[in-house]
């Protein structure tokens, strides 16, 4: 079944950072399930690891391929391995039909399935949990689009260590220009009056087609629409489903019940368009109650952009909604970085206001804080916010961070202040 050859040139491919651990996994587990947004690059990655492949969201042949793994799962499954089975979701007993190929055979690296789309569990029998490995892929950082220079590593930074580099001048049109493109591949040397064009289709497929096809259900699109537009104006911060479901109401006068948005943003979810930061909260200390909000954003700040329809003119005259977006570029990278080397990307607030923009969690738990700051005007306040942060921590006798950075837009070093904050450009990261 299927080519033994898989048809991407591997030339032509061009490295992503999630390549290194894919291989982690694939050496690891039976099957390496590969999710994500659309356009993200997923089947491309995938292809370039595996040896044989199938697409069952190919039309061709009326769908002849999701027409065969329907009537025969295990058969779409034989070819040489590791095997690609793309848009797997398409047909969801693949997954049962995998694992118990790999229960069968217990040999590593067999499949490699790629998903934009979590289907209901109806149909799945088992988790796959041991079996199938799930790496959550993302559009692509500056450092793979070749926007950031890549001379700091956050893996080092996480540990103290930084060279001081000067790393050039940065212009904000270049940064509002990689905010409105976004990360997907599809989107790269586009030109700046079509920069917002995919990210803009981007939404209208998502919601027009695959909702749709996800589960059979037809749902208010209209309504999906409005909600993710109060999303896009509430990007980057911590609202709750009442405050979007009163947003909607204020700014579009529809009416929406809380228990419709909570539908809605589990369906955003599952299709991989919002891709929000889990609150941090380890025992840092014990008095102090910590807030358990998610922080949200889109998988890319560039649909945020889109549906806030941005434009360099506008953002350039309402710097606080730049800020949340910048802020949202800044978080989808270090989110790609830290996974990278298994580190979790978080955010902190508690009930005494205090707030950390991310927080890096390593494997051993030691973390990392992190503020966000678009200007280099806004350095200063950000590095004495981070060290009063610790300084009441360990006054407090809790776990306080190991590193304090801010990260920034326009600043043209990365480098430690006396202080001991770091200050990194986000054009200066990488893994």
């Amino acid at each position: 079944m299927g080519k033994e050859e898989n048809s991407m040139d591997k030339k032509e491919y061009k490295p992503r950072i999630i390549d290194n651990r894919l291989k982690e996994y694939l050496a690891t587990f039976g099957a390496v399930c590969v999710e994500g947004p659309k356009w993200c690059g997923k089947t491309w990655t995938s292809s370039f690891h595996s040896n044989s492949e199938i697409f069952i969201g190919d039309p061709a042949g009326n769908f002849q391929n999701r027409n065969l793994a329907q009537m025969s799962p295990a058969l779409v499954l034989e070819g040489a391995i590791p095997r690609l089975v793309d848009e797997w979701q398409e047909v969801p007993p693949i997954w049962d039909a995998v694992r118990y190929k790999v229960d069968q055979s217990a040999g590593k690296g067999q499949f490699i399935l790629t998903g934009s789309a979590t289907p209901n569990h109806k149909g799945i029998l088992h988790s796959g949990a041991g079996r199938i490995g799930k790496l959550r892929m993302r559009p692509m950082s500056l450092y793979e689009s070749e926007d950031s220079t890549g001379v700091v590593s956050l893996k080092k930074l996480c540990k103290g260590e930084l060279q001081p580099v000067m790393t050039g001048e940065v212009d904000l049109k270049r940064l509002i220009y990689v905010i409105l493109r976004g990360g997907w591949p599809g989107n790269l040397g586009v030109s700046e009056s079509n920069a917002t064009l995919l990210p803009d289709a981007y939404l209208t497929a998502v919601i027009d087609d695959d909702v749709y096809r996800m589960d059979g259900i037809k749902r208010d699109t209209h309504k999906m629409k409005l909600l993710l537009r109060s999303l896009a104006r509430n990007e980057s911060t911590t609202v709750t489903n009442k405050t979007l479901k009163n947003d909607v109401k204020a700014i579009d006068d529809e009416d929406m019940d809380v228990e419709t948005v909570a539908a809605y943003l589990d369906i955003f979810n599952r299709l991989f368009i919002t891709d929000n930061q889990l609150p941090f909260a380890p025992a840092i200390r014990s008095t102090v109650r910590i807030k358990q909000a998610e922080k949200r954003h889109f998988s890319d700040p560039s649909l945020a952009a889109a549906l806030l329809k941005a434009t360099p003119e506008k953002l350039l005259g309402d710097l606080e909604t730049l800020g949340f977006l910048f802020e949202a570029l800044c978080e989808r990278d270090l989110k790609i970085y830290a996974e990278s080397f298994g580190a979790g990307v978080y955010h902190y607030q508690d009930y005494n206001n205090r707030e950390l923009d991310a927080v890096v969690e390593l494997k051993d738990g030691t973390w990392c804080a992190f503020e966000i700051k678009m200007g280099a005007n806004q350095i200063e306040g950000a590095a004495e916010k981070l060290l009063k942060i610790r300084k009441e921590i360990e006054e407090n006798g809790g776990n306080p961070p190991a590193v304090l950075c801010v990260i920034c837009g326009l600043s043209n070093a990365a480098y430690q202040r006396e202080d001991g904050v770091f200050v990194v450009p986000i054009t200066a990261l990488r893994e």
